[in-house]
């Protein structure tokens, strides 16, 4: 046999060695099932049956043929996932590690914020309805998150807890605490009218605080007060004199 020969056999073997691994390799490799999905992380927004929903495209592809990133990328797309790990595991196995987002306040309506003022827009805005709310001026969010801590703070170190902090077009600010309490506090030294009024409050008392429903300190030199309807014999006499001495 001539060289030639030897080499055009040679050729020949090899290159039907690699149409065979084409045809029969790479069909069993693509057919190998991934059968176990372990998800890590403490999440507790994001349901099962979510992950199943956009992780089942990709499982039925097979071991070999699953697409880590676009697995990552679907995940990454849920409503409240902040970062997520994927990776295959020898020989049947997907590991997925997710991260959520910590949602700090509600909002608006449907939206949310976490602690860097970045907007989350949940699936379900009612499994938040025990965070405070928050609503304001499209593209303020941070700055109102920042104004709201430090409301926050002040209401606390008077034994109050803030529920809603609202901000209009006008820049007047409304705050609600959680004992229903509502304070027109304007847009003229806003903060400063609370505090004003928080020097009266300890004046005033637990009780009379109590039967208050609204408190307006949009006054230079004073606040109006609107008592609960249920409120009747107020020794207003009384409470001036206090305030007074």
């Amino acid at each position: 046999m001539s060289r030639f020969s030897v080499i055009l056999m040679t050729a020949l073997l090899i290159s039907g060695g690699w149409w065979a691994w084409q045809q029969f390799g790479a069909g069993a490799l693509s057919s190998k099932p991934i059968r176990y999905v372990k998800i890590e992380g403490a999440f507790q927004y994001t349901s099962k049956d979510r992950l199943k929903e956009v992780l089942a495209p990709q499982m039925k592809q097979g071991y070999y043929q699953a697409d880590m990133n676009a697995i990552h990328q679907a995940i990454k797309a849920l409503p409240l996932v902040d970062k997520v790990d994927v990776k295959r595991v020898w020989p049947d196995a997907v590991h997925i590690k997710i991260t959520e987002q910590k949602p700090v306040v509600r909002w608006g309506k449907s939206a949310l914020l976490n602690k860097q003022g970045d907007l989350l827009v949940p699936d379900n805005i009612d499994e938040f309805k025990n965070l405070p709310l928050i609503t304001g001026p499209d593209g303020q969010e941070k700055k109102l998150l920042e104004i709201m801590k430090g409301v926050y703070i002040v209401l606390k170190d008077k034994s109050m807890q803030l529920a809603e902090f609202h901000v209009n077009e006008r820049r007047a600010w409304r705050i609600k605490l959680a004992s229903g309490m509502e304070m027109q506090l304007g847009r003229k030294a806003p903060l400063e009218n609370m505090q004003r009024f928080l020097k009266t409050m300890d004046l005033l008392g637990e009780e009379q605080l109590a039967q208050i429903a609204s408190v307006d300190t949009r006054y230079p030199n004073g606040f109006a007060v609107t008592w609960k309807p249920e409120v009747t014999n107020i020794d207003w006499k009384a409470i001036v004199e206090k305030i007074k001495t």
